[in-house]
């Protein structure tokens, strides 16, 4: 017999995630091996009063886990793919990945107005750099302030501190915690492009822990993997996206991959877009990558880059 144990955030949002994964995993697992869940606090959960960007963006949520797995504390780890840095530790690999939920964004408002109806000056909160450069390449006239903290912390500054007239947020997040009621309005894929991965859950284990890759191709899902494959291809091009908003969103149809991106300015502006189909992931991404180069994406890159140091 052997104790599987899978570690995770301790957010209900990241607790009610693992849960789904583990009724998966159940299913493929020998009758006689047991699962248990390791909640763990990473730093991304104890630093609320800064946006990510400004403290090391997305490896804050994954770190503390990740060493956990390294060290053998736990045997596998839940994360959002669209937490999950460009770039892995040695050591470590994505055994699966999850069927993607809704990978849109969404907005939830306390009048029900929806983005094209917000007042001007209107205050809307987002943590994500990627989501206010698209509200204000929207909405160059509402202000847009970072709020931190799990979705239940948000909702309370939303609709009972009324820090803010409206929160946008990921539906994949809201759909799991059964919450789809609240949603004033699901933002078109067209008006405000999807993180790297949003709606997808990646489950990490050690690269030599076989029985435990084995087990995990029974919950993996090839398409959407194939799809992501893709999107982070293009994440990776401009070293994670910690900086500057990146927005990659990949489908498929049949065999061909059809990857949309965005890179744009925090301030909205330039907002610097392309797409790119083929059959390889890889090749997908770097084609994308090219043509956003071309149009001046390194250049941005760069300027962003001064601008922080």
């Amino acid at each position: 017999m052997r104790t599987v144990v899978i570690g995770t955030r301790r957010s209900e949002l990241a607790v009610t995630q693992t849960q789904w994964v583990m009724k998966q995993i159940k299913g493929v697992l020998p009758s006689s091996w047991e699962m248990k869940q390791e909640r763990i606090v990473t730093k991304g959960d104890q630093i609320l009063n800064v946006t990510l960007s400004k403290v090391g963006g997305k490896g804050l949520f994954v770190k503390e886990i990740e060493q956990a797995l390294l060290e053998g504390r736990i045997d596998l780890a839940v994360h959002s793919m669209k937490d999950m840095p460009a770039e892995m530790p040695e050591g470590l690999t994505i055994g699966a990945v999850t069927v993607r939920e809704d990978a849109r964004d969404c907005l939830i408002s306390r009048t029900g107005a929806k983005v094209e109806e917000l007042p001007e000056g209107a205050i809307v909160g987002t943590s994500s750099l990627r989501r206010q450069a698209q509200i204000l390449a929207m909405r160059p006239d509402v202000q847009v302030k970072p709020v931190r903290g799990n979705l239940q912390t948000r909702m309370k500054k939303l609709m009972e501190e009324k820090q803010f007239d409206a929160l946008v947020l990921a539906q994949a997040g809201i759909n799991r915690l059964g919450w789809e009621e609240k949603v004033t309005q699901i933002i078109p894929e067209e008006k405000m492009l999807p993180a790297v991965g949003q709606g997808a859950l990646a489950v990490q284990c050690r690269v030599d822990d076989r029985e435990m890759l084995e087990i995990l191709r029974g919950v993996h899902d090839e398409k959407s993997a194939m799809a992501i494959r893709a999107e982070r291809v293009f994440l990776h091009a401009f070293e994670g996206g910690c900086h500057l908003p990146i927005a990659g969103y990949a489908t498929i149809d049949g065999e061909r991959i059809h990857l949309r991106g965005l890179v744009v300015d925090p301030i909205g502006k330039p907002l610097l877009q392309g797409e790119a189909v083929g059959t390889d992931p890889e090749e997908v991404g770097q084609t994308l990558t090219s043509e956003l180069m071309e149009k001046g994406a390194r250049q941005l890159l760069n300027k962003v880059k001064e601008g922080i140091e």
